[in-house]
């Protein structure tokens, strides 16, 4: 397996599985289709790479706050959960595997990444990969000094996140950006339901207190 399969270029597609298909063929669910993967059918791969790359994308764009790093982890991932097809077990959600492979692979580039210049990382105003839009921008025109405040808020939110306890952290770019509900965070990140609620609740009260001058 090499990063050209993720390119989609060149990839026999059985007839079960159409490009860009938004619905499972025959009803069969992600961990149903992966486990086609397992024994051995590229074009079953095909289908979750094109579902859910941009999903993936835009986690790791959560996590690493650029954009190259977001595309090259995202990639990363996919190669990950095809390296990994063999030891696949239908015994949780497709989609909870595949975000504990991203988590993992996110903490262990932001830790890596921890000294790096700041260069590194994506301007206050670099669209978000998915919506085209700033991070909590209204979509409308303003003045020169709205702007500004916007700005400085966007700033104020990203730095306050991305110093959030490590699992809090995580919890929060789950919970809010990628809409997880609690017992798929929980079912990633190992704890009870109960736990998840309560490290949200944590994280988002020290984000309400630290960022109560933007409110």
């Amino acid at each position: 397996m090499d990063r050209g399969l993720l390119a989609m270029g060149g990839v026999a597609q059985p007839e079960p599985f159409e490009a860009g298909a938004g619905v499972p063929p025959g009803g069969r669910s992600d961990a149903e289709i992966m486990l086609q993967v397992k024994a051995g059918d590229d074009a079953a791969f095909e289908y979750l790479v094109q579902k859910y790359r941009r999903p993936m994308v835009s986690f790791m764009f959560r996590m690493a706050h650029s954009s190259a790093a977001a595309e090259d982890l995202a990639q990363e991932v996919f190669l990950r959960v095809y390296r990994s097809r063999q030891s696949y077990e239908a015994s949780a959600k497709f989609t909870t595997w595949l975000y504990r492979i991203a988590t993992n692979l996110a903490v262990n580039h932001a830790r890596d990444t921890r000294h790096e210049r700041p260069e590194n990382t994506v301007s206050l105003d670099e669209p978000d990969e998915e919506s085209g839009r700033t991070l909590d921008l209204p979509d409308r025109a303003s003045s020169a000094e709205a702007t500004m405040i916007q700005r400085e808020r966007l700033a104020a939110i990203r730095q306050r996140v991305q110093a959030l306890p490590e699992r809090q952290r995580i919890a929060v770019v789950m919970h809010k950006y990628q809409q997880m509900e609690y017992r798929q965070i929980a079912d990633v990140l190992k704890l009870s339901e109960s736990a998840t609620k309560s490290l949200l609740f944590r994280a988002y009260e020290t984000l309400r207190e630290q960022l109560k001058e933007f409110v």
